[in-house]
């Protein structure tokens, strides 16, 4: 229901104070027009005395809503006072509002500096919201990395990305079933997940702005926000570098599976595990204990047979 069949139908009254007030009357002009628009047409003593309030407040609240075209006066005495169609303010705000929009737009200071600074968001709510507006914003390249979850809510923004004629890639873990404008490639990792730490996701909006979080578990939604072009650069070559892996994974899973070790463990325990310690290399990220077990005890049959 709208503003207009509101005012109509004299119900509301707190609900159309508020949305009066937000189109810019004070808190007593828009009691004024709620009781002229219910009423008729009424003097300012009639006003004052149903809104128990000063006739002095009444007759200065009525005047500026006579100069702001929102009430007429008649000539005499007493002075009556009539409400202009709601539909006719309406359109005058209306037109005012975007009057002044456009005027912003055109003379506002453009920001000509990178956004350097690290901006942090917290509440699923806003971190939600600021990833679908830097989306619609979009102008060349959208590169995700994504839990299903994620992608399944951000589905829709997703969807219109292409349209913009923007190119889009989404990778992402466990089953998320995007459109097929969506260049989409999932990771080969189980989706097993920290459930106190949360799922990480990272989006690299026109290789411009980086934005990492975190989302469910036992903490808070988070997000961070940077164009700072060392995290830009980061995040731009851990993209590229699953999109590797994932060719490679889907051509010779087998093969690199057998020689490498699940997730590529071996080469991982290659270099951070120093010899004789393999206990101690930390595991990849979605990588089971079971895979972990395993490998252990694939290794201590190796040595027992040297």
């Amino acid at each position: 229901m709208n503003l207009s069949q509101l005012m109509k139908r004299g119900t509301g009254m707190e609900d159309i104070h508020l949305h009066l007030k937000n189109l810019g009357f004070t808190d007593l002009e828009a009691k004024c027009l709620h009781v002229l628009a219910e009423s008729g047409t009424q003097t300012g003593y009639e006003i004052a005395k149903q809104l128990g309030v000063s006739r002095s407040n009444v007759y200065s609240a009525l005047q500026k809503l006579a100069e702001k075209g929102a009430v007429l006066t008649s000539h005499g005495e007493p002075t009556h006072y009539q409400s202009v169609p709601i539909e006719e303010i309406g359109d005058r705000v209306e037109a005012e509002l975007q009057a002044s929009i456009r005027y912003v737009k055109e003379h506002m200071p453009k920001q000509g500096a990178h956004r350097s600074e690290y901006f942090s968001l917290e509440g699923d709510t806003k971190v939600l919201d600021r990833i679908r507006t830097e989306l619609r914003k979009a102008k060349e390249e959208v590169l995700c990395d994504l839990w299903a979850q994620e992608a399944q809510l951000l589905k829709e923004e997703l969807r219109k990305v292409p349209a913009q004629g923007v190119r889009l890639l989404v990778s992402t873990i466990g089953d998320a079933a995007l459109p097929s404008s969506v260049q989409q490639f999932s990771h080969k990792r189980d989706v097993t997940w920290n459930e106190r730490n949360g799922r990480k996701f990272t989006l690299l909006i026109d290789r411009k702005l980086a934005i990492v979080g975190t989302r469910g578990g036992d903490e808070p939604t988070l997000a961070m926000l940077t164009e700072h072009p060392a995290m830009v650069e980061l995040l731009l070559n851990n993209f590229w570098r699953d999109v590797v892996i994932h060719e490679l994974q889907q051509d010779m899973g087998a093969k690199l599976e057998d020689k490498y070790g699940k997730n590529f463990k071996k080469i991982i325990q290659k270099y951070t595990a120093p010899e004789g310690r393999e206990k101690d290399a930390p595991s990849v990220e979605g990588e089971s204990a079971t895979t972990t077990d395993e490998g252990k005890a694939g290794e201590g049959k190796r040595k027992k047979k040297k």
